[in-house]
Formats: structure tokens, C-alpha cells, sequence
């Protein structure tokens, strides 16, 4: 089955990097709660708790703490599971695909919107060609987070953001030795 999603420029938001670790690493990170809690959100944020089940309808929730101390918890589900390959999930739906309310994410206290999120990983030699896209349902959306990717704090949370061979590694150490 092939996509018929298609990049726009304007409304989505793609990084792509080339890192120094297996697909199937990156795949437990992501799919796993004890592997994502620690590298999932950027310091001095914490993700404090995860619940994952990976397969179409599953759930994909986090709970995130700023250093205020407001908790910002994400409910949604996964669209598409190709395992080592592609992750797709939406908070636009809650698990078992039941549409999600703006209350749910409670978007009018923590600023949040709805989103659709990919990872592909594919492999590039010894490593993975790692491609994260977020898609945004309308423009002031995506230019507020292009706004923010594109700050210095921003790029710098964004790549932070991505396993990155450095941070990938210090996964990589947890995972291989569980």
C-alpha cells in the first residue's frame, strides 16, 4: 500500500539525518516507554510518563513537565506501524482511532494543536538515514513552529529533538544493555 501523503512546503515540517546507529535501535527508542522517557522531550523539559502500544489504532500518550512544574500530557494514536521502518501517529485521534475534542489536550490552557508525526528510517550504510516530518493542519500552525524551529533555542531543541548519533549512542548504550 503507498502513501498518497504528499510534503507541503507551507503547512509541514521535515528533518532528515544520517546517524551512526541501527534501524532497529532507533525503533525500540521510539517504541518503547523506559527508552523514549529519557531523550523525548528537551531539557530542561521531561517526558514523566509514556504509555505505547505500537499498531494501528494503539495508543501513543506522554505526559511532558516543563521546569515550572505544569504537566502538558499528548494523547493520541498510531496510523501507520511498519516495525524498523515507519512510525505514523496523530493526537487528531485518540487509540482506537475515536476522534479527539480540543479539550482533551487541554489546547486552550497549554497552546496545544493537532498534529500528524512521522519517523521513517531507512538504512544508509552502516547506519540509518532518520527522516522526523510533522504535518499541521493549517498555516499559522506550521509558521508558528517554523518560527520557533528557526530561533537559535529553537534549532537547537529541534535537533536535540532527533536521536543525533551522540545522543543516539547514550540510547543505544541503555537499550543494549536491558
Amino acid at each position: 500500500m503507498h502513501s498518497t501523503y504528499q510534503l507541503n512546503p507551507k503547512l509541514d515540517l521535515t528533518f532528515e539525518r544520517i546517524v551512526d546507529v541501527p534501524r532497529a535501535l532507533i525503533w525500540r527508542a521510539w517504541t518503547t516507554p523506559e527508552h523514549l522517557k529519557p531523550w523525548f522531550c528537551p531539557l530542561p523539559w521531561r517526558t514523566i510518563d509514556c504509555e505505547i502500544d505500537p499498531r494501528p489504532g494503539g495508543i501513543f500518550r506522554t505526559v511532558m513537565l516543563s521546569p515550572e512544574g505544569q504537566q502538558f500530557p499528548n494523547l493520541g494514536c498510531y496510523l501507520e506501524v511498519c516495525e524498523n521502518e515507519k512510525l505514523v501517529w496523530t493526537n487528531a485521534l485518540m487509540p482506537g482511532f475515536r476522534p479527539a475534542s480540543t479539550s482533551v489536550h487541554k489546547a486552550e490552557e497549554t497552546g496545544a494543536f493537532f498534529f500528524t508525526a512521522s519517523i521513517e528510517l531507512a538504512t544508509h550504510g552502516t547506519g540509518t538515514r532518520y527522516t522526523a516530518t510533522v504535518i499541521h493542519a493549517d498555516k499559522r500552525v506550521a509558521r508558528s513552529t517554523r518560527r520557533w524551529a528557526s530561533t537559535r533555542v529553537g534549532a537547537r531543541l529541534s535537533i536535540n529533538w532527533l536521536p543525533m548519533p551522540r545522543k543516539c549512542k547514550r540510547v543505544t548504550r541503555r537499550i543494549t544493555s536491558v
